[in-house]
């Protein structure tokens, strides 16, 4: 894997593949878990969707009044786009996510390897709060894991929180990092590693503590 924002001929297959995974979920669920509180944020399971859906459907210069009404902030113009997406009927949104699986958006800074775990790490919060098997691929698991411990996920990841842990998944075998051990499934540590406290309960080892009061 490489380095430089995920230049790896693998990734858009697999990014491709989560999307039409997210499209059979998003068909699947009901009006009311839609509505269901996300472990992301203040987003609802159908603003979780408007968000992995928003780079796909909005052109680029349509992103510039969103921007400039949200002060600048990329992390509230982001919020507020999700949630205009997110009013398309579940039917339109999962229709996007298929038509546009091989999109080749690419985010800054994190690129395609962002990319890839954006949609997995959501794909969970969608799926936590509702109960429903976690169903990751686990070489496209992998992929994300080592992303998210290798020191360049910005904005997944704060790296004061998961210094000095040793991370090991133990449906996986992998593992990652020196120190106390924080053990637990790959989807668990996606969620942990990303900052979701759901996950917490899921963790064992003498790291879990430190990182839970992280």
């Amino acid at each position: 894997m490489t380095g430089h924002g995920g230049a790896d001929p693998r990734l858009l297959p697999m990014i491709a593949a989560e999307r039409r995974r997210t499209a059979d979920l998003v068909d699947a669920l009901t009006p009311a878990q839609l509505d269901t509180p996300s472990l992301c944020g203040a987003w609802t399971v159908r603003e979780v969707v408007g968000h992995l859906v928003s780079p796909l459907v909005e052109k680029p210069w349509r992103l510039v009044p969103v921007l400039v009404g949200a002060g600048f902030r990329p992390h509230v113009a982001n919020a507020r786009l999700a949630r205009r997406v997110a009013r398309r009927p579940p039917a339109e949104l999962a229709a996007a996510l298929r038509e546009h699986a091989g999109h080749r958006f690419r985010p800054p800074v994190v690129g395609w390897l962002g990319q890839l775990t954006d949609l997995q790490v959501h794909g969970q919060d969608i799926r936590h709060p509702l109960g429903l098997p976690a169903d990751l691929d686990p070489e496209r698991l992998r992929v994300s894991l080592d992303f998210l411990t290798g020191g360049r996920a910005v904005g997944f990841v704060d790296r004061r929180r998961v210094a000095g842990l040793r991370f090991e998944a133990t449906d996986l075998g992998w593992s990652a990092g020196q120190g106390p051990v924080v053990r637990g499934t790959g989807a668990a540590l996606l969620l942990a590693l990303t900052g979701r406290r759901a996950a917490l309960a899921d963790l064992t080892g003498d790291g879990a503590a430190t990182l839970g009061v992280r």
